[in-house]
């Protein structure tokens, strides 16, 4: 799996470069992920110096893979089935759409090799990214996984 970079430049300095973060906010939040590990966007929200959708949208402008926001879709059971519900939580993931030997899903980390690896051996299909907020992700397998 190849990822085409849009923009080369790390998460932080393009949440700075937007205005969402201070340089101050960004020194803190590398601290925290030096001394106790962890994805840096999760770790911003923690912090509180951005929102979810923040981050979606800047891992979209860096690495080219579009946001999708969840809450006003309609998935059927057939795509549903497709990948099972401790498998969508355990990545953070949902299957969204399927033409052809296309799936298409939202991930909260668009970079986790391993699921996406998992996915397309699980599945049988392409895998089609889209960045979605782990919120927005875990209130779509609430409400579509019965």
């Amino acid at each position: 799996m190849e990822f085409n970079r849009k923009i080369s430049k790390p998460l932080g300095e393009i949440l700075v470069e937007r205005g969402i973060l201070s340089k101050d906010q960004l020194i803190e939040s590398l601290k925290v992920q030096e001394n106790s590990g962890g994805l840096f966007g999760e770790i911003v929200v923690r912090l509180g110096f951005a929102k979810e959708e923040d981050i979606a949208h800047c891992l979209s402008l860096q690495f080219g893979f579009p946001y999708l926001p969840l809450e006003n879709y309609e998935i059927s059971q057939d795509i549903i089935k497709l990948i099972p519900k401790n498998v969508a939580t355990h990545y953070c993931v949902m299957p969204i759409d399927k033409i052809g030997n296309a799936l298409t899903v939202a991930m909260a980390n668009p970079l986790n090799i391993q699921a996406i690896e998992d996915l397309e051996d699980m599945t049988g299909c392409e895998i089609q990214i889209f960045v979605g907020t782990p919120s927005d992700i875990h209130a779509s397998i609430d409400r579509f996984y019965k």
